[in-house]
C-alpha cells in the first residue's frame, strides 16, 4: 500500500507518440479520480524534460496514463526503474514484448492460445505473392488501432504496406479472420468480465473506437458462456507468460465456431470513465475510482535496488 501521506503522485500522459491525444483524456481522468480520493497528484506531460520534471516535482510514485511508444513500450518504465520510482503497470520486458505483436505471438506460440497465421515484411522484401485475400496488415507496435488496414487484393496489400511502412520499418501480415470481437481486461491477474464490441463500420478502426456512436459495447457480454469463459483463460495466459502487472487487455475476434482468436495484448488500455477496461471492472463492483486507486497501491519498482546499502 502506498502511503497517501507522504505520496506525490505523478500522473505520466501526453507523450509523443500518435497515441498522445487518447493518452491526455486517459490522464485527465485518472487524475481527478486520484484528487477525488484526497491524493497528492502532479500532471506530467511526458517529453524529453521528464527526468528533470520527475525530480522537480519530488513524485514519488507515477500512475502512468501513457499509450503508444516511448511510454507503453517499456522506454519510460527503464526511466523510472533507473530513478527508482514505483510506477504502475508492467515492467520493462513486459511493455516491450505486448507492444510489439510480432514478439508476442512468437512468445505466446506454443501456449495453446488460438492464434491468425501470419508472416513478417519489410521493405526489399519480396512482395507477398502466395497471400490469401482478405488478410490484415499491421504496424507490430501501433495502437488505438492506428496503424491497421484490412486488404482484399495484391493492390490494396501494396497500399497498406506502404502506409504500416509510415509507422515502423516492419509490417505484420496475418490470415484475416471473420466473427465479432471481444476483449478481456486482466487485473492482477485475475479476468474481469468480457466485453463484447460491435462497430457500425467494417472493422473495429480509429474512427470507430473513438467517435461517439460509431460502436457499442456490450458488457456482461451477450455470447455462449464457453466462448467467454476461453477467452479469459487465454487473456490470463497471456498476462501470465508475458510477466504483466496491473491491468491488462487482451483482444479476440470470436470466428462462427466459437473459437476466440487472440489479437493483442495492451499493458496500459485506455482508461477514462468509458474506456473498456473500467467498464469491465464496474461489472464486478468496482467503480473508476476503485480502480485508479487499486493500480496505484500495486505501483512498483521490479529490478532490485543494487545501489542500496552502497
Amino acid at each position: 500500500m502506498v502511503d497517501k501521506s507522504t505520496a506525490r503522485v505523478g500522473v505520466l500522459m501526453g507523450g509523443i507518440s500518435p497515441e498522445r491525444p487518447i493518452s491526455m483524456k486517459s490522464g485527465a481522468a485518472v487524475s481527478r479520480a486520484l484528487r477525488a480520493r484526497g491524493w497528492t497528484v502532479v500532471d506530467i506531460d511526458v517529453g524529453r524534460d521528464l527526468p528533470s520534471q520527475l525530480l522537480a516535482h519530488r513524485v514519488t510514485h507515477a500512475w502512468l496514463a501513457l499509450h503508444g511508444p516511448l511510454g507503453e513500450d517499456g522506454c519510460v518504465q527503464g526511466l523510472l526503474e533507473v530513478m527508482r520510482i514505483p510506477y504502475t503497470g508492467s515492467n520493462v520486458r513486459g511493455s516491450a514484448i505486448a507492444m510489439d505483436k510480432i514478439a508476442t505471438k512468437r512468445c505466446l506460440r506454443d501456449t495453446g492460445i488460438p492464434m491468425a497465421s501470419d508472416r513478417s515484411w519489410r521493405r526489399g522484401d519480396d512482395f507477398p505473392v502466395d497471400l490469401k485475400f482478405p488478410a490484415m496488415v499491421k504496424t507490430p507496435e501501433g495502437g488505438s488501432t492506428l496503424g491497421i488496414r484490412k486488404v482484399h487484393d495484391a493492390a490494396e496489400l501494396e497500399a497498406g504496406l506502404l502506409y504500416c511502412l509510415d509507422f515502423a520499418p516492419e509490417v505484420l501480415i496475418e490470415e484475416f479472420i471473420e466473427g465479432y470481437e471481444i476483449t478481456v481486461a486482466v487485473l492482477e491477474g485475475t479476468p474481469l468480465p468480457v466485453v463484447k464490441i460491435e462497430p457500425l463500420n467494417e472493422i473495429f478502426d480509429f474512427a470507430a473506437k473513438y467517435e461517439k456512436g460509431k460502436t457499442r459495447y456490450l458488457v456482461p457480454a451477450p455470447i455462449p458462456e464457453p466462448v467467454a469463459t476461453r477467452a479469459q483463460a487465454h487473456a490470463r495466459t497471456a498476462y501470465r507468460v508475458l510477466g504483466l502487472s496491473g491491468v491488462a487487455r487482451a483482444d479476440f475476434i470470436v470466428d462462427a465456431d466459437g473459437t476466440p482468436w487472440f489479437l493483442e495484448i495492451n499493458t496500459l488500455p485506455g482508461m477514462t470513465e468509458t474506456s473498456l477496461s473500467p467498464m469491465a471492472a464496474g461489472q464486478v463492483g468496482m467503480s473508476f475510482e476503485d480502480l485508479v486507486e487499486r493500480l496505484l497501491n500495486g505501483a512498483r519498482c521490479h529490478v532490485p535496488d543494487f545501489a542500496r546499502g552502497s
